[in-house]
Parts: C-alpha cells; sequence; structure tokens
C-alpha cells in the first residue's frame, strides 16, 4: 500500500508507532520499523550522551527507517535536535507547543529530517501547514495519554479538508478495519499506541501487559480536567485519588506530588494499582500478545478485506 506517508518516510506500510514515553525502546521501535511501519524512539527523557547510544542501538537492530518523538518538556530539547542532525535521523514526530515547533523548524528543516507535528484540531493543522511542516499527526480523544477535546472520527475528517499536506490518524486504531476507516475520512497513515503497548518487543511489565488484555473499553478515564493536561489511562487507584483531588479541587501542587514518577512505575515497573497506565479505548480490542510483524501484518490483511468488502458494497446493484 502506497499513500504520500510511505513515499515520504520510505516505509512499507502507512502504520506509525506512537511515541510512548518509557515504552518507545529501541527493541520496540525497531521491530516496528523491521516490519514495515515506522518505529519512534522517545526523545526527551535523555540526555544527548544517552541519546546517541540510544540511536546506535537502534541502527543495530534495524537498516530500516525510524524517527524520534519529543515533548515540549524535553529538558535538553535543543542539544537533542542537534543529536538527531548529528546521528542522521530521518524523521521527528514532536508535542504542540510554540517552542518546539520553532526549534524544529529553525534547525531540523534546513537538514532534510522530516518534522511531523502532533495535533489536535483543524486550526492547528492548518498553523503548522503555513509553518512548513512536512505532515501532521491528528490526534483525537479516543486516544491514550494526552488527548484531545474531539473524537478522531469527527476532526480527522475537517483536518483532512483543510490542509494539502499528509494527515496520519491517531487515537483509537488497533486493527486493518480502524486503517481503512481512516483511510476513507482521507488519512494517509495512522499511527497506532496502545496496541503496540502489548506486543512481544514492548517492554511494558508483563502486568501490566496482563491489565491491558483483561481492560474493556470503559475502562479508561480521562484525568487532569482542572490542570489542563489531560491524560487518558486505565482505571485504577491512582486515577480514584485524582478523582478525589479533582472533586476538592486542590492546589495544583497535590496533583504534581501525587503523579510525580507513576508513568514509569505502571509502564515498566508493573505497579497496577498506584502506577500510571496510559491507554486508549480501543483496549478493549487486545486480546493477545502477537509480535510486531505479526501484528502489522495482520492489520494489513484486515484492512485489505475491509476496503474489499467496501468496493463489493460500492459496485453492488
Amino acid at each position: 500500500m502506497k499513500t504520500r506517508i510511505t513515499d515520504m518516510l520510505n516505509i512499507q506500510y502507512p502504520i506509525i508507532q506512537g511515541g510512548m514515553v518509557h515504552i518507545a525502546e529501541p527493541p520496540l521501535a525497531a521491530a516496528v520499523s523491521n516490519a514495515g511501519g515506522l518505529g519512534i524512539l522517545t526523545g526527551s527523557l535523555w540526555t544527548p550522551d544517552e541519546l546517541v547510544v540510544k540511536i546506535r542501538q537502534i541502527k543495530t537492530l534495524t537498516d530500516k527507517p525510524f524517527a524520534l518523538n519529543f515533548t515540549p518538556t524535553c529538558e535538553h530539547l535543543e542539544e537533542n535536535l542537534d543529536v538527531c542532525i548529528q546521528e542522521k535521523v530521518p524523521a521527528v514526530t514532536y508535542g504542540r507547543g510554540r517552542h518546539t515547533t520553532d526549534l524544529v523548524s529553525s534547525k531540523l528543516w534546513p537538514h532534510g529530517i522530516v518534522s511531523i507535528p502532533v495535533v489536535a484540531t483543524a486550526k492547528q493543522a492548518q498553523r503548522v501547514e503555513s509553518e512548513g511542516a512536512h505532515a501532521a499527526i491528528i490526534s483525537g480523544l479516543e486516544g491514550g495519554g494526552h488527548v484531545s477535546r474531539v473524537t478522531t472520527m469527527v476532526v480527522l475528517p475537517q483536518v483532512t479538508a483543510k490542509v494539502k499536506i499528509p494527515v496520519i490518524a491517531a487515537g483509537g486504531f488497533a486493527d486493518g478495519r480502524g486503517l481503512a476507516a481512516a483511510l476513507a475520512l482521507g488519512a494517509e497513515a495512522i499511527q497506532i499506541g496502545t496496541r503496540f503497548l502489548c506486543t512481544k518487543e514492548s517492554v511494558a511489565h508483563p502486568d501490566t501487559k496482563d491489565m491491558l488484555l483483561r481492560a474493556g473499553e470503559e475502562d479508561t478515564i480521562v484525568t487532569g480536567q482542572i490542570t489542563g493536561l489531560r491524560i487518558r489511562v486505565l482505571k485504577n487507584k491512582l486515577t480514584e485519588a485524582f478523582e478525589d483531588l479533582e472533586d476538592r479541587k486542590a492546589p495544583s501542587r497535590e496533583f504534581d506530588r501525587l503523579g510525580l514518577g507513576k508513568l514509569k512505575m505502571g509502564l515498566v515497573n508493573g505497579d497496577t494499582d498506584w502506577g500510571s497506565i496510559p491507554a486508549g479505548q480501543i483496549v478493549g480490542m487486545i486480546e493477545d500478545v502477537p509480535t510486531c510483524k505479526e501484528l502489522i501484518e495482520r492489520i494489513m490483511s484486515e484492512a485489505e478485506e475491509a476496503l474489499k468488502r467496501m468496493n463489493t458494497l460500492w459496485s453492488a446493484p
């Protein structure tokens, strides 16, 4: 399957791995890239020297294109972007934020590094297009982690109708039917986070993967309604504590204290009660722990069947 995204990134399939903090490590990123998608390494956790080691580790595991993901809170953002240039990283995705956008555009674009911001609205997509972004990831309410206020199904066709750059759909995708739907709405690839969290190459703790396997579509919640740092996670004792703080309209320092270090506790250490486990509403679709290759091949086969079915329905008398 060829789209402008597959051509731009030189990948076989229009499937992008999410830049999941603590999970988007070299083994997962390399496995996704080797399977024909675009693997992504978290770039925000590391010092420049540590990032060089991570990038070179990926290069020992794959000779396929990969990308780095940066958040606006990256402590060493400017220096780490210099590392991307030095190591000839093919592409970068990055979270919303004027400071991040300005740095990426000024440092990476002259070196031909494909730069793809994550946006939440059609207005934001139009802005990054006007600033020269190569493509845009539009992330909807259904997704895990930091979320927008509008569903992917609603915002995606509005974005694809208003921008000319290629659009990658994120939030609510786990199988080939979702890929077919995204293509029908004008996207040219999908980004998958939660589903890749539950793969053999993912470094998520086995207890965390087990919790994902047992979860249903109603087992996530968006916290941060008061602080503004809205994030969709699996429900547990930690989210109950956050809800209590929100009900009491507690000061921000209490939220900060409660959330400190909880992301790694949930994803890597396997504390499913008091750790934070970002997950999208598609978690209810997760029933196994395949390799990335098995998952991507399954998605592409399902997408082909879904597209054939639509063609049959369209051509029926």
